[in-house]
Formats: structure tokens, C-alpha cells, sequence
């Protein structure tokens, strides 16, 4: 079925819209996919905040304008299937790499971040980017360090004058 000039505006204003907001974005080849398996990809992304979508490459491109995504225009070939991460910059490479283990028909193409285009073997160093919570709780770990050994160093010359009598208590008792 053929997209009328307005559906097809309304198309291109939609990715646009997403592209804009996006930290990282993910064409993948989806040749070979069956309608469950790319219903399961669906909800996968619905549930991790990922906005999926089939869109003719024309149309892409014209969406992709104006964002930081226009890197990618030159090598939209092929029936690709865009993913954009829209709360975490590894969300979309997360989801497309759980949907890779058991679905061998799914082929990542480009990878792009900051205005930046990438091969499909960056998928992996995307996805293993931590999620927003990890990133605050190893900032916190890195920021308590300091004063965990500050509080230690201070404690230190105590404990040992304990030790070091409770040695002697030990040692007058062994005699």
C-alpha cells in the first residue's frame, strides 16, 4: 500500500522528532525476520524505552536532517529497521544485542553516537555502556573512597595501641 504525501510528512516529522531527542541511534537489517519475532523485538524496545521503527530510507533521510544522525544518510542501503535510545545512549545497542542471541537474522549496519557514524563491531562497546543508576553508584563509590580511608587512617593508630596491648595482656598471662 502506497503512503500518501501526508502520511508520509507525518512520518519524516515523527522520526525527526525522536532523531532530536535520541542519544544513540541503530539501523540494523531486518531481511528474514518473521512478523513474531519482530513483534518480540517491539516489545523488548517498548520495555527498555527504545523507539523502533521500519521506515523507508527516503524517508529516513529526510528525518534524519538537521540531527545529529544526518552522518548516517550515506549508508542507508538495504530494508533497515531504525532504534533510537531515548533515555540512555546503550539502551537501543542492549536491546538489539539480546535480540542478536537468539535471532541470527537481525544484522546490525551503523551505529551512530554524538554526530558520529560507526561499523556495526561498535554495537558491543555501546551496549556495555552502564545504565544511568550504575553510572551514579560508581561515581558515589568513587567519591565515598576518599574519606572511607580518611576515616581508616584515623582510626588505625587506636586500633593498633589495642592490639598492642591485648599482645602484652596475652603475653603477661602466657608466663
Amino acid at each position: 500500500m502506497a503512503l500518501r504525501l501526508e502520511q508520509k510528512k507525518a512520518i519524516v516529522a515523527e522520526v525527526s522528532e525522536v532523531a532530536a531527542k535520541a542519544h544513540s541511534a541503530i539501523a540494523a537489517e531486518y531481511r528474514g525476520l518473521t512478523v513474531p519475532e519482530m513483534t518480540e523485538l517491539r516489545k523488548k524496545a517498548r520495555e527498555s524505552q527504545v523507539y523502533l521503527r521500519v521506515v523507508k530510507n527516503t524517508l529516513a533521510r529526510r528525518a534524519l536532517e538537521g540531527t545529529d544522525y544526518a552522518c548516517m544518510n550515506d549508508k542507508l542501503v538495504g530494508p533497515l529497521l531504525y532504534a533510537f535510545s531515548l533515555e540512555e545512549p546503550g539502551s537501543a545497542a542492549r536491546v538489539i544485542k539480546e535480540f542478536l542471541k537468539e535471532h541470527e537474522h537481525l544484522q546490525p549496519k551503523l551505529v551512530a553516537v554524538g554526530g558520529k557514524v560507526y561499523g556495526p563491531e561498535e554495537l558491543e562497546r555501546l551496549a556495555s555502556l552502564p545504565t544511568k543508576e550504575q553510572a551514579i553508584s560508581m561515581l558515589m563509590g568513587v567519591m565515598k573512597a576518599p574519606v572511607e580511608k580518611l576515616v581508616r587512617t584515623l582510626a588505625e593508630p587506636h586500633a593498633k595501641l589495642v592490639r598492642t596491648l591485648a599482645a602484652v595482656r596475652d603475653q603477661k598471662q602466657a608466663a
